[in-house]
């Protein structure tokens, strides 16, 4: 039996206060987050068969450098088209989020 959804809460698995860019930038930066949490449930997500339903509410805010570094860095990995298929995103406190991630993902070249 497959799962349908694979749940990730930025806030409360990650950091409620996401940092920069890079590791050497800072701390909670976007290429740690997209290293250790959103990668690995992007894989687990695929070979499941499920979507990943990623939780943006409860933090202070996002660096856009966060964002793109981590949802356009995984574009950039497995495509736009996958990243696209297999990954939900959920902000009720700041719903243009979602668009700005749509548009990180979008923009990413993709290196094979």
């Amino acid at each position: 039996m497959t799962a349908t959804n694979l749940d990730l809460n930025i806030a409360s698995q990650f950091s409620v206060t996401p940092g920069p860019r890079k590791r050497t930038e800072g701390k909670f930066s976007g290429q740690e987050f997209l290293e250790e949490w959103l990668r690995p449930l992007f894989v687990e997500a695929l070979k499941i068969g499920a979507t990943l339903r990623v939780n943006l509410d409860g933090a202070a805010g996002y660096p856009t450098s966060f964002l793109e570094e981590a949802f356009g860095g995984l574009a950039r990995e497995f495509g736009g088209a996958k990243v696209r298929g297999s990954i939900e995103i959920d902000c009720l406190d700041e719903p243009y989020l979602e668009e700005d991630i749509h548009r990180y993902i979008e923009k990413a070249k993709f290196q094979s």
